[in-house]
C-alpha cells in the first residue's frame, strides 16, 4: 500500500463534485423552482403557520415540514426542503458537533425565504464543513466520531466524511433533478410567455 494523503483525497472526493458539478447546476435557483411542489401533499419550507406536517420547525418566519417517526411512503420534498435539510442535518449539526459552528438543530434554525438566501446558507455550511474536514489532518480522521454520531460514536471521523460525501451528493443531485423536472413541466409556459 502506498502512503496517501487520505484528508486530501476524502475532501477532493466531494469538493471536486462541488465545483465541476453540484454547486454550478444550482446557480440561477428561482424561487418558484426553489418553492415548487411537484405533487399534492409535498413538504417544504413555509411561511410560519401555514404547514399542515405534523412539525414545522424553525425559529424565523419560516419554517420546515417533518414528522417523527417519518411516515411511510414519505411526502415528495420540494428543492427548499432538500436545501434545508442538508443545510441544517446534513451540514449545519455536524458543523456544530465536530467545527465549532453555533449549535443549530431542525427546530433553531431560521431558514431562508429565498431561493438565493438558502444557497448563501448552503455556501456558508459547506465552506466551514470543508475547512473542518481540512483541520482534521491525517490523525484526526482516525479519531472516534464522539457522543454527537449516536451509535457511530466509536467509528473514525473518516467514516463520518464518507456519509456526509454520500449524503450531500445524493441530496443536491435530486435537487438538480427537481430542477429538471421543474424546467420540463414548465416549459411550455416559458415559451408562451417569450
Amino acid at each position: 500500500m502506498t502512503d496517501q494523503n487520505w484528508n486530501h483525497l476524502l475532501r477532493e472526493q466531494l469538493d471536486r463534485h462541488w465545483t465541476d458539478q453540484l454547486r454550478e447546476r444550482l446557480d440561477g435557483l428561482t424561487d418558484d423552482e426553489y418553492f415548487w411542489e411537484p405533487a399534492p401533499g409535498c413538504w417544504s419550507v413555509r411561511p410560519r403557520g401555514t404547514g399542515a406536517a405534523p412539525v414545522q420547525a424553525g425559529s424565523g418566519a419560516m419554517t420546515i415540514d417533518f414528522a417523527m417517526p417519518e411516515p411511510d411512503p414519505s411526502p415528495i420534498t420540494t428543492i427548499a426542503w432538500r436545501l434545508g435539510h442538508v443545510i441544517v442535518g446534513v451540514l449545519g449539526m455536524r458543523n456544530a458537533a465536530h467545527f465549532g459552528r453555533t449549535p443549530t438543530d431542525y427546530q433553531s434554525f431560521e431558514y431562508a425565504a429565498t431561493a438565493s438566501a438558502a444557497l448563501a446558507q448552503l455556501d456558508a455550511e459547506y465552506a466551514t464543513w470543508l475547512a473542518g474536514v481540512e483541520s482534521l489532518g491525517e490523525s484526526g480522521l482516525a479519531r472516534p466520531c464522539g457522543e454527537a454520531e449516536g451509535p457511530y460514536a466509536e467509528r473514525p471521523l473518516a467514516a463520518l466524511v464518507l456519509h456526509i460525501n454520500r449524503e450531500l451528493i445524493h441530496h443536491l443531485a435530486e435537487v438538480c433533478l427537481l430542477r429538471d423536472l421543474h424546467l420540463h413541466t414548465h416549459q411550455h409556459t416559458r415559451r408562451e410567455a417569450s
